[in-house]
Formats: structure tokens, C-alpha cells, sequence
């Protein structure tokens, strides 16, 4: 991966990742690399994922050796988070964003917790991920509230968070990117 850095301390820590998409426009926008992380106690049911809820398939990569491996073309727009559930494994998946971030991607996650959940967590990690994060789409696939309606969403209880302006003003706020069709 051309121009990837990272931190020292960054350089030993592994993930299970269950695999990698090198071009995806359906994962936010733009063309994306995504990176599937193993492992999810979601379990959602309808999930489009469900080979990456078991915590020990999926293959272990040092994120070093991971990120030199991803194919990045210029055309590519930023990283995509999923799983899985990347917040899991959340040193490995800031690792990445941060990489990502350093050679100027945007850097989305799929999470099945809620923006609430995340944001009262105790553990840093949860945090170091979070802030490392452009656009969070939070909340569990429910089958019930199923949609092809809204871009980015498996489901219309989930929403699409600019985590950067929620953080900066210590309330959710809406991505609108889309200039606000079908973000809703």
C-alpha cells in the first residue's frame, strides 16, 4: 500500500480479518476499500454477513502486513469498516483508519451499537476507533425495518453519523453528504 505509515507501537497489533473488498461503491461513497473484521455478538437476524459473527474464523493479518497488501488506486475514495463489527476489535480497526486518514481517505464503520452504546463505553479503544472515524453507521440490522430506500443503510433505524461534528459538538449529528437524500 503506497504511501501507508504507521506509529511504531502500531506495527505488532493483529486483527482477524474475514476479508477484503479492494473496489466497492456500496459501502459509502465513492470507490472504497473495505475491510471485513471477524467476529460479531450481534447476530442479527437477515444479517448479509453472518460467516463473520464467529470470533475464531476469519484470517489473523498483523495490520502492517495487511495494509501492504490492499490495492489503493487513485481513484479510491477512502476505507469502509465492517465485519463483522470492526468496534470488536477496535486498536486493530483505528490502526487502520489511522492509515487510511495519514494518505488523505475518508474512513466510514459499520457498527451493529448504537452511537449511545459507544459513546458511554469505558474502554479507550472504543474512543481511539471513534475518533479515527469520518461517517459512523450505528444500530443492528433489524429485519423488520428492512430498506433499499436509504443509500448506506441495511435498515431505517440505523443512522449515518458525522462522527467528527458529534464529537465536536457532544451531540449526534447527521451526515449529509448526500445533501441530505436519503439520510434521513
Amino acid at each position: 500500500m503506497t504511501g501507508a505509515r504507521m506509529k511504531t507501537s502500531d506495527a505488532e497489533i493483529s486483527a482477524r480479518i474475514s476479508g477484503v473488498v479492494n473496489e466497492s461503491v456500496t459501502d459509502g461513497p465513492g470507490m472504497r476499500i473495505v475491510v471485513f473484521f471477524q467476529g460479531c455478538g450481534h447476530h442479527c437476524p437477515g444479517c448479509h454477513n453472518p460467516d463473520t459473527w464467529d470470533f475464531n474464523r476469519g484470517d489473523i493479518y498483523q495490520i502492517l502486513d495487511l495494509l501492504k497488501h490492499l490495492e489503493i488506486s487513485p481513484l479510491i475514495q477512502g476505507v469502509t469498516l465492517s465485519g463483522g463489527d470492526p468496534f470488536y476489535q477496535p486498536r486493530a480497526a483505528a490502526a487502520v483508519a489511522e492509515a487510511f486518514h495519514r494518505m488523505n481517505k475518508d474512513v466510514w464503520a459499520y457498527t451493529g451499537f448504537t452511537w449511545e452504546t459507544l459513546m458511554n463505553s469505558k474502554e479507550p479503544a472504543i474512543h481511539a476507533l471513534l475518533s479515527q472515524c469520518d461517517v459512523l453507521v450505528d444500530g443492528p440490522f433489524l429485519q423488520a425495518q428492512k430498506t433499499l430506500a436509504h443509500p448506506f443503510r441495511g435498515s431505517s433505524n440505523q443512522r449515518i453519523i458525522d462522527v467528527p461534528q458529534s464529537l465536536r459538538n457532544r451531540m449526534l449529528i447527521s451526515w449529509e453528504g448526500l445533501n441530505g437524500f436519503g439520510v434521513d
